[in-house]
Order: structure tokens, then C-alpha cells, then sequence
């Protein structure tokens, strides 16, 4: 659980869904991690997929070392959460027998968080070299909501045309850009405005951040 983190709602939906959540190389392990705990809590289950670049950002930005290997990643990980064996699955770059694999048993949605430019390429030519493309491709093609957190600044046009293809596919086009009308005074408050965004998009409740125009009797007053 990352430290400092408020407890995250465990309120849960009324039919349990599978997630499917990469963490590519871009800076902003933090809101992947942070996804992945709030899903588990909320008793959803989730396919993670984790770039070689993004064990060096874990391992960067929160000295958290994670087995290259997915099965032992798998038990490092459920244990790092708490997660009941068979809730968090892990599947390796190359591990082309994972469900995620075919448009046959995709899962309700696909998260890429934080996800790099270079992924965002990668999914908008439909390159499929790797299993984190491939189950975005099968996102896609199967009309399932693929969510992708991007983390770069500034975009190149290149980059920003890369958005405009995929958000005209179906993709949810969603860079990594809290708000601060609420006032937030951690890193953890932050994290968690983003991810409970994220949340709000795949459906699954929670309170993790203040909703605007709820924030009590000491919120002030704008005009336009």
C-alpha cells in the first residue's frame, strides 16, 4: 500500500469486474499502484501487465523491487496488497496464453496508467509487438473501455495526433492532470484525485477525492 495513502472506499459494485491495468515507463508509478490497491479493495478483479521501463520507474519512484518474473511478481504483489490468491493476476510481455491476449475472454476494460507516449504510439499504429498493446488492441476491437493516462509534457503534434486517432477509435484519452480547487496538502491527495477520475470512467464507486461543488460550507464563491 503506498505509504501515506488514505483508506480507499470498500464499497463494492454489484457485479464484481476484471481490469485489466499496464504500467509502462512514463513517471507516475504512483497512480498505477494506487489504481491497482483501490480495484482490489473495491473486490474487482485484475489482470496487470508491467513494462521492463516501468520496473525501473517502480523501482525509481518507490523503491519498490518487483520480480521480473510474472509469477513471482504475481505473489509478490498480492502480498503487497493483500489480495486473496487468484484476485491480482500477472502475465510477462511476451505471454501470449494470457486472457487478455484474445477478443474471445477480454476484460471489462483496460487501463494503461501511467502510460508513455511511445505505448500511446505503439497502440495507435495497432503494432501489437508486445501483450500490453495486444490487450489494448483487443480493448479496442471488442468495444471494451480502454483508458489510456498519459504522462508527458509538452506533446508534439505527433503526439497529440496519436490522441485524436485513438480517441476517435474509442479510447479515453486521459493525461494525468489533477485538480486543486480541493486544496490538497499530500502527494497521497494528488494521487488519489487522479485515480478516483479513473475510477469514475470504469464505473466502479468511490470517494477517494472531493467532488466539486461538495466541498461544504467553507468553499468559496467564483465567477466566471
Amino acid at each position: 500500500m503506498i505509504a501515506g495513502a488514505a483508506a480507499v472506499s470498500t464499497s463494492i459494485s454489484p457485479r464484481p469486474k476484471t481490469i485489466t491495468v499496464a504500467l509502462t515507463g512514463a513517471s507516475g508509478a504512483q497512480y498505477g499502484l494506487r489504481l491497482v490497491e483501490a480495484l482490489l479493495a473495491a473486490g474487482h478483479g485484475v489482470y496487470l501487465l508491467i513494462s521492463q521501463a516501468a520496473q525501473v520507474v517502480l523501482s525509481m519512484e518507490l523503491d519498490l523491487e518487483v520480480p521480473a518474473r510474472p509469477a513471482e511478481a504475481e505473489v509478490f504483489l498480492s502480498e503487497y496488497f493483500g489480495a486473496p490468491a487468484g484476485q491480482l493476476r500477472v502475465f510477462g510481455r511476451q505471454q501470449w496464453t494470457a486472457p487478455v491476449a484474445s477478443g474471445s475472454n477480454p476484460a471489462d476494460a483496460m487501463v494503461v496508467c501511467p502510460c508513455t507516449t511511445g505505448t500511446l504510439a505503439s497502440i495507435a499504429g495497432g503494432i501489437s509487438a508486445d501483450l500490453i498493446d495486444r490487450a489494448a488492441d483487443v480493448t479496442l476491437k471488442e468495444g471494451r473501455k480502454l483508458i489510456l493516462v498519459v504522462r508527458e509534457t509538452p506533446f508534439t503534434i505527433i503526439h497529440l495526433e496519436n490522441m485524436l486517432r485513438l480517441a476517435r477509435a474509442g479510447a479515453v484519452i486521459m493525461p494525468a492532470n489533477p485538480g486543486f480547487y480541493f486544496r490538497p496538502t499530500q502527494i497521497e491527495e494528488i494521487i488519489d484525485f487522479m485515480v478516483a477520475r479513473i475510477l469514475d470512467h470504469l464505473g466502479v464507486p468511490n470517494d477517494l477525492a472531493p467532488r466539486w461543488g461538495a466541498l461544504g460550507s467553507g468553499e468559496t464563491e467564483r465567477g466566471d
